[in-house]
């Protein structure tokens, strides 16, 4: 007798953004009321989210979310990732997949999506973020809120949980193949071999003493995705973006690494290599802001690179990775095993 198909609800995971001018504040302060992001008493968060969300809201409002029409198109970019991984999956008529995307500080979030799982009645789950690099301020959040809000409505069924996967195939092919065709442009037009510089987002120092593995996997994949370029002796450097506040962050900061790749006089070609979809950190920081700021420096070469987004090579790589560890009914990286050395007591798979 034929066993039944499964069904499997496979949950996206994503940081959100705000999808109008208005709630704009209200995504801000959702975000900072994050303790895994303001790492302080619930008073003190809410007084200081309450402040850094008006006074960034304004300043977000008048700058990088107006050149996006007011609003962020992650979700949409998402969405589009998440219908592509849908067909793929289905289409290996293994099992009935349906896949959600769930943002984690701006709407759908975890209280929503976690009810519309529930009423699609799935036999079991996988939350996979679109994160490459594990960190406590994006993944262990976006876990902790899942879980939160399943025990609230009784959503009790086997969860396989994937908490990184930093130098999975599909991304690092992808990511290369997405370097190489910008690189040969700019060779070409430079006259000269450009410098690649992989760009993550940064976070406070702090953070990664105590355990967060986030930078060790961003240095790893960073490795991996220029040696799968196949370049030879490769000009290429780590930095790190969107840096705010008073607090040290991890470094050299992208700013850093454009007024180095300025005085060597050699151009540039950069990738966000800890995102996997445009939004307002690719779209404007990088595409606008540091475009702006690398003419100031005198320098004119710049390209930035796509992220993976719908690649067919990424999103056949998140479908082995939805394939080879559905029902392990565990927290996962993408190789089964911990990938961070001991020190990074933050890792998921060692907590």
């Amino acid at each position: 007798m034929n066993q039944p198909v499964k069904k499997t609800a496979v949950i996206l995971f994503n940081l959100g953004g705000p999808d109008s001018k208005e709630s704009i504040k209200p995504f801000l302060f959702s975000f900072f009321m994050d303790k895994n992001i303001i790492r302080a008493s619930l008073p003190v968060r809410f007084f200081l989210a309450k402040l850094i969300s008006i006074r960034r809201s304004k300043r977000e409002a008048g700058n990088s979310y107006k050149e996006l029409g007011d609003k962020s198109p992650l979700l949409e970019n998402s969405t589009e990732q998440a219908e592509a991984l849908e067909k793929t999956l289905n289409a290996k008529g293994e099992g009935t997949f349906k896949v959600f995307v769930c943002m984690r500080y701006w709407h759908p979030m975890a209280a929503e999506v976690s009810q519309r799982v529930k009423d699609w009645q799935p036999d079991q789950i996988m939350l996979l973020p679109l994160y490459p690099q594990f960190s406590t301020t994006t993944t262990r959040s976006s876990f902790e809120e899942w879980d939160k809000e399943t025990v609230k409505i009784d959503l009790d069924m086997p969860t396989t949980k994937i908490c990184c996967y930093p130098w999975e195939e599909g991304f690092i092919k992808a990511s290369a193949e997405n370097i190489m065709k910008v690189y040969v442009q700019a060779e070409k037009e430079i006259g000269k071999a450009p410098r690649i510089l992989l760009s993550a987002h940064g976070l406070p120092e702090k953070i990664i003493e105590k355990g967060d593995p986030y930078q060790w996997q961003c240095e790893q994949s960073a490795e991996k995705i220029i040696k799968a370029t196949g370049l030879k002796n490769p000009d290429w450097q780590i930095c790190y973006q969107s840096r705010v506040g008073r607090l040290k962050w991890i470094g050299p900061s992208t700013e850093e690494a454009l007024q180095k790749v300025a005085n060597d006089n050699v151009g540039v070609v950069i990738l966000p290599h800890a995102f996997t979809q445009e939004h307002v950190e690719t779209l404007v920081e990088i595409e606008i802001e540091y475009r702006a700021l690398a003419k100031k420096m005198g320098l004119h070469d710049f390209y930035r690179v796509p992220t993976v987004g719908t690649s067919e090579v990424f999103i056949k790589g998140l479908m082995k990775l939805v394939l080879d560890n559905n029902g392990k009914n565990k927290t996962l990286s993408h190789t089964g095993k911990p990938l961070c050395p001991s020190n990074f007591k933050d890792c998921c798979m060692r907590t």
